[in-house]
């Protein structure tokens, strides 16, 4: 049994003593099938698909050197991206940042069309979300321009799958996720889980509070 699949019940059965009045003999049918409903939901809702892209720097001249991806059963996908044809510009900053030398990435870096490809291949007709889809956007379409093909995929702001209620906590489930693993590598494919563990710890905790308010 999942996490997800643990906390649901759990929550559901908490709820249905309450509702009860602590007897559990099932006297509160409303509440017994709006719980049935969040139950239901919790377990058919699937988190979202993250992208994450660390760059060269920022600002212009920059261009992705790594896209990392989560999707919504857990799977990553991760790649350096050598660099393409007139990508140049390089942010000594950055690299203290997101520890990638320009050495590592011409070594061990794809072409952009492999990993274009790879990006298509793995997200098809769907909607991939950023948190810093601003930059991440640009630097996105960078990689396609390079690779010479079309984007099969979507990418939107996080912001636009976010609830008040899970904004208001965003930072401090993040930051408290980031404390539990004890580490603050900042690659593509580290950045992508943590967002998309983030929501869904802070989803989970407010359609609790949803249910509680019932």
């Amino acid at each position: 049994m999942s996490v997800a699949q643990t906390w649901a019940i759990s929550t559901a059965t908490i709820w249905q003593r309450r509702a009860d009045g602590g007897t559990g003999d099932g006297t509160a049918p409303r509440r017994r099938v709006w719980l049935c409903y969040i139950y239901c939901t919790m377990l058919r809702r699937r988190p979202p698909i993250i992208v994450d892209i660390e760059a060269s720097g920022f600002g212009t001249g920059s261009y992705p050197i790594e896209v990392g991806v989560v999707l919504s059963d857990g799977r990553k996908y991760c790649s350096l991206i050598a660099p393409a044809p007139g990508w140049t510009h390089w942010d000594e900053d950055a690299e203290r940042v997101h520890c990638v030398s320009r050495d590592l990435l011409e070594a061990y870096g794809k072409p952009a069309l492999e990993v274009a490809r790879s990006l298509n291949e793995l997200l098809p007709q769907q909607t991939a979300y950023s948190d810093g889809w601003v930059v991440d956007k640009t630097w996105l379409d960078q990689l396609y321009f390079a690779a010479g093909i079309p984007i099969a995929f979507s990418l939107s702001a996080l912001e636009m799958i976010l609830s008040e209620s899970q904004m208001e906590i965003w930072h401090a489930t993040k930051d408290e996720l980031l404390r539990e693993l004890g580490q603050q590598r900042h690659r593509a494919s580290f950045d992508a889980y943590v967002v998309q563990e983030t929501w869904q710890r802070t989803w989970r905790a407010t359609s609790a509070r949803k249910v509680a308010a019932e």
